[in-house]
């Protein structure tokens, strides 16, 4: 896409983004072309619509489409993912023979559009309509599972998975918990081979944008706040250890940017990890940071910040957390003992 395309593309999905989130979001990104515009120019469509996702708080499915592309497969628009559990980035399942064990994680594209349920097999509870019944029975979902020493894609119907709304501490983001046990039938006789890694670092990428996002609106909320609130009958914003937490939480911001446009020219698993982890890390500064200049009405659900630091605490976990990579990042320098190539900067 060229540069006039770029900024049309960008005004659409920022109006998709501010006004719709969940089932709604998904349908306008579908009405768009935005899955379209995936297979056209991977780097442009997922990094607009996941820091403009980040910005509005919003939630979709886009992650599984996302993960479907790193993977280089083509499903039907019924068919999710299932992702690692929290913390985690090694696949979801387990293939035995005809015995596939399933603990993951699922966006909205896995639930009714109520997006509170528990499902056993074909059942479901706590209220399900049949027509929510009706339409888990035809969504089919890939989980990536281990067999041996390699990764295969395998689909299987919704209806074989149990699946528990995440609660917690963010419901407004449509997760579920993903489990089960598989055999015989539901398992497809020749399941396809598949790189993993290579999906979950397009996903890593995906949420470290939504994660930048996320910490833009932050940092906006706090500067908004400084800049009207009276203490000592001046302005907060004229007080350097204001100044200085706002200064350090933009370096963090924009240090994790500018590793994601150099994972991106880079397109490799090591890149791509120290992107996610830089964009977590700075993240969670951004949300102690603001919340510190905010004061007490960064504490009370009125304000805005609380839903931005609990989308943030999330998606800092999915697909590895800034923690959980760097010390995995340090494991693997010290056994090959051999520094990555130097980025493009």
């Amino acid at each position: 896409m060229d540069g006039a395309e770029l900024e049309l593309f960008a005004q659409t999905l920022r109006r998709a983004t501010a006004s719709r989130t969940g089932a709604a979001l998904d349908a306008a990104l579908e009405e768009v072309g935005w899955q379209d515009a995936l297979a056209v120019d991977v780097r442009a469509a997922v990094s607009m619509l996941f820091e403009l996702q980040g910005e509005a708080n919003a939630a979709s499915s886009a992650l599984d489409r996302v993960v479907l592309s790193g993977l280089g497969l083509e499903l039907g628009s019924t068919a999710a993912v299932v992702l690692p559990p929290l913390g985690r980035w090694s696949p979801p399942g387990e293939l035995d023979g005809t015995h596939l064990y399933i603990r993951g994680l699922g966006t909205a594209a896995l639930g009714p559009a109520a997006g509170i349920f528990s499902m056993a097999r074909s059942r479901w509870s706590l209220g399900a309509s049949k027509s929510d019944t009706l339409l888990a029975s035809r969504k089919t979902a890939l989980v990536v599972a281990r067999t041996g020493d390699r990764e295969v894609a395998v689909v299987v119907t919704a209806a074989d998975l149990t699946l528990r709304p995440v609660r917690g501490i963010d419901p407004w983001l449509g997760l579920v918990e993903v489990t089960g046990d598989v055999f015989g039938a539901g398992v497809q006789p020749e399941p396809v081979p598949t790189k993993w890694a290579s999906a979950v670092a397009l996903g890593q990428l995906a949420l470290g944008h939504e994660l930048v996002g996320a910490s833009r609106k932050v940092l906006e909320l706090a500067r908004e706040h400084a800049l009207q609130r009276i203490q000592f009958g001046r302005r907060i914003s004229a007080f350097q250890a204001i100044r200085h937490r706002l200064a350090d939480t933009l370096v963090a911001i924009e240090t994790a940017d500018a590793m994601l446009a150099a994972a991106w020219q880079d397109r490799s698993l090591q890149a791509a990890a120290m992107a996610k982890a830089l964009a977590g890390r700075g993240a969670r500064m951004a949300a102690r940071h603001c919340q510190q200049v905010l004061a007490g009405i960064g504490f009370t659900t009125e304000h805005p910040l609380h839903r931005y630091v609990r989308r943030v605490l999330v998606l800092d976990q999915l697909m590895g957390s800034a923690r959980t990579l760097t010390r995995e990042l340090g494991a693997e320098l010290l056994r090959t003992k051999k520094l990555p190539p130097l980025l493009p900067l």
